[in-house]
């Protein structure tokens, strides 16, 4: 079989290398195109159409500034599709740019698979409906999807959630410390997301935490499409390590964690590291998205719970004072932690077991094979 697969960010795009891996189990005769990043063309043996670096726009006022590049992503994917004619096109996340590509599909006849759904229940629940006639094959990663769209009269498949697949086949390094000239006082991980925009906005408010914690040890997880240049900007002369593809060392060796929203709060959660989630937006984005959006919580950890389980410090309440009484909290009050710990339990119970990538690649398989 031919796959097409399109990853447009940074998380999605180590989800897509373990699905090309899966894929090749599955399907000896196995062809791929990709849109994706740096482990989804190792995995692929193949440079991508477009990386990621090229792809990520993140909030209403950045999509608008990059409408040009956006365009020209599209019309270059739609071109490629067209040269390889794949037997299935498969999405990931990424819902602005892969909606529209999963409906130039359908109008070619080719197979969709929509793997890691889009945030729908979020915000603008109605696109549900386009969904239904553009996507063929839809696999969740989040127990509370499947039963939003059957609210909608659409079936979906709930494969797991595949960073419980990256996180127990990663190979911890036991000299991390050593490796990166970490001494042994305790660590604060600081994860500043791998957007430039969340990272100009969020890591100035982290990095205070420097003067508040001298026993501690700042250390930040870089994102891979940045030079250490760029984050030595905002560090200046304070000593504060970044270390790059060694997030899950990082977080297995630290005391607590300040994570920017998003997919990394979810591996901190399952990790069992205590954390303070924090975003910072431009302000017009943020003030249409609390117009717009319909959830409780923005940390998955806390919409998977469905309460709240680990703080979130949104906009105003990203700044220095709060991140460092909230991780104080953590470092100091035992019965936060505890109860911080045992809403970890509780996630762990509702995303069951490794597998996904395994299950969806089956799935994929089968689907298309179907007589």
């Amino acid at each position: 079989m031919k796959y097409y697969i399109i990853a447009g960010e940074t998380s999605g795009d180590l989800h897509g290398a373990n699905l090309i891996k899966a894929l090749k189990n599955e399907d000896p005769n196995a062809e791929f195109k990709i849109v994706g990043g740096d482990r989804m063309q190792q995995e692929a043996g193949q440079d991508a159409l477009i990386h990621t670096s090229q792809m990520a726009f993140m909030g209403f006022v950045e999509v608008i500034k990059n409408l040009g590049a956006i365009r020209k992503n599209l019309q270059a994917v739609k071109k490629d599709i067209l040269d390889y004619h794949p037997d299935t096109v498969i999405l990931i996340d990424f819902p602005g740019f892969n909606l529209k590509i999963a409906s130039f599909a359908k109008q070619q006849k080719i197979k969709t698979c929509y793997y890691i759904s889009p945030k729908i229940w979020a915000w603008n629940q109605g696109r549900v409906h386009k969904i239904k006639k553009i996507v063929d094959h839809m696999f969740c990663i989040l127990p509370f999807e499947v039963d939003f769209y059957k609210r909608f009269g659409m079936k979906v498949d709930y494969v797991g959630n595949p960073l419980l697949d990256a996180i127990s086949n990663y190979t911890f390094n036991p000299d991390f410390r050593t490796g990166n000239g970490l001494t042994e006082a305790p660590i604060i991980a600081l994860l500043p997301g791998s957007r430039k925009m969340e990272i100009e906005q969020i890591l100035p408010n982290m990095i205070e935490l420097y003067y508040a914690f001298p026993k501690h040890q700042l250390v930040i997880a870089g994102a891979p499409n940045f030079e250490r240049s760029y984050y030595q900007n905002y560090i200046g002369d304070m000593e504060i390590p970044v270390v790059f593809d060694q997030t899950y060392d990082l977080l297995k060796n630290a005391e607590a964690a300040v994570v920017t929203s998003g997919t990394a709060t979810l591996e901190t959660g399952i990790l069992k590291v205590p954390q303070v989630v924090v975003y910072k937006a431009n302000a017009i984005s943020v003030w249409i998205a609390r117009k717009l959006v319909k959830v409780k919580f923005i940390a998955l950890v806390n919409l998977i719970n469905n309460y709240l389980s680990v703080i979130e410090l949104i906009q105003e309440d990203c700044n220095p004072g709060k991140i460092r009484d909230e991780i104080g909290k953590i470092l100091t009050e035992k019965e936060h932690k505890d109860d911080i710990l045992e809403n970890y339990d509780v996630l762990a119970e509702k995303l069951g077991s490794p597998g996904a990538s395994e299950k969806t690649a089956k799935l994929i398989f089968s689907y298309l094979t179907a007589v």
